[in-house]
């Protein structure tokens, strides 16, 4: 592994970086979440994971009342800089559903096909507040849990 000192974060316009967390051990893919400035600076003086809550506008240590801490084993960053793979060590789930990792979820083939066709229908027939509604309808892409 190499440290690239030549790579800048790239944080986007709100100041927010993604972040995939890895377990360090297995790689598992655990969860994606967002990192400010200041809840990567507290990660790794730290060692313990802090995203930053883009619905509370406010720093999430992550397990500070579920218990399910994050210890930071290694921050990597990625090629162009706009992304952090975080390699950790997890306490009990990830997922706030209680699932391991919050990727349980399984894209059927036509997924896109049917969410395109979705959308332009939607838009044309309905004002813009229903038609991401629509799309999680009965008639929706359907979703195949692998939990």
């Amino acid at each position: 592994m190499q440290t690239s000192p030549d790579i800048e974060l790239q944080f986007d316009a709100r100041g927010l970086i993604p972040a995939i967390a890895q377990q360090h051990d297995t790689g598992e893919v655990l969860m994606l979440a967002w990192m400010s400035r200041e809840s990567l600076a507290e990660t790794l003086r730290s060692g313990r994971v802090c995203y930053w809550s883009r619905s509370r506008g406010a720093l999430w240590r992550k397990g500070e009342t579920s218990g399910h801490v994050q210890r930071l084993v290694e921050c990597r960053l990625d090629c162009d800089g706009d992304a952090l793979l975080l390699r950790v060590d997890q306490t009990g789930p990830a997922c706030h559903t209680g699932a391991r990792s919050c990727f349980f979820n399984c894209v059927p083939a036509d997924a896109a096909e049917r969410s395109a066709s979705l959308a332009g229908a939607a838009s044309r027939s309905r004002p813009e507040a229903e038609s991401s509604a629509s799309l999680n309808s009965d008639q929706g892409p359907r979703w195949t849990s692998i939990a």
